[in-house]
């Protein structure tokens, strides 16, 4: 292991992940498309432990290699993934089709230096923000299953697959980090 933490040496994530709707994903083994609505919430708070136990270790600041992320650089990455999506989410229950501001994932991990963040810092906001999003699926209801949403690059998502794109982003995460 390596503590290497040159945060440009990450290749950008290009990929269109929408794909994880359709198909399992051969790298995490999640099935998105088979998540019900109702199961965002719990799994969501069920991560929460296996993050704060990630983050704990001595290695949580360790890049396995130097191109890849450290269990901390995930853990911020996904602490921002749920405030964004619970900033999406919450535009899909109160407007119609709403389209969402770009993000900028990598950009975003360089200009906060993710590599540099405290563990225990992380590990307390990504429990405020997991707590945050959880509470925004408890109260989404069966009529709002199906309400639009749109990525500036056209995707399109309805409340149910945004859920399911959530939750696999979540558990591809918890899966890079070995928790």
């Amino acid at each position: 292991m390596t503590d290497d933490t040159n945060t440009n040496e990450i290749t950008p994530d290009t990929k269109d992940w929408t794909w994880v709707l359709e198909e399992p994903c051969a790298e995490c083994g999640f099935e998105a498309g088979r998540l019900d609505v109702e199961d965002v919430a719990p799994l969501v708070r069920d991560s929460l432990p296996r993050w704060r136990e990630r983050l704990a270790a001595d290695d949580a600041r360790d890049r396995p290699e130097p191109s890849v992320w450290s269990p901390v650089e995930y853990a911020a990455h996904t602490r921002d993934v749920f405030r964004v999506f619970d900033v999406r989410l919450a535009s899909m229950l109160e407007s119609d089709d709403p389209l969402f501001a770009n993000w900028d994932q990598d950009a975003t991990a360089l200009e906060d230096d993710y590599a540099h963040q405290d563990p225990d810092v992380v590990a307390r906001e990504l429990e405020v923000a997991g707590r945050a999003i959880a509470g925004r699926w408890d109260v989404v209801t069966p009529d709002q299953h199906e309400r639009p949403g749109r990525r500036s690059n056209g995707s399109v998502f309805t409340v149910r697959t945004l859920g399911q794109y959530f939750a696999h982003d979540l558990l591809h995460h918890l899966h890079d980090v070995g928790a």
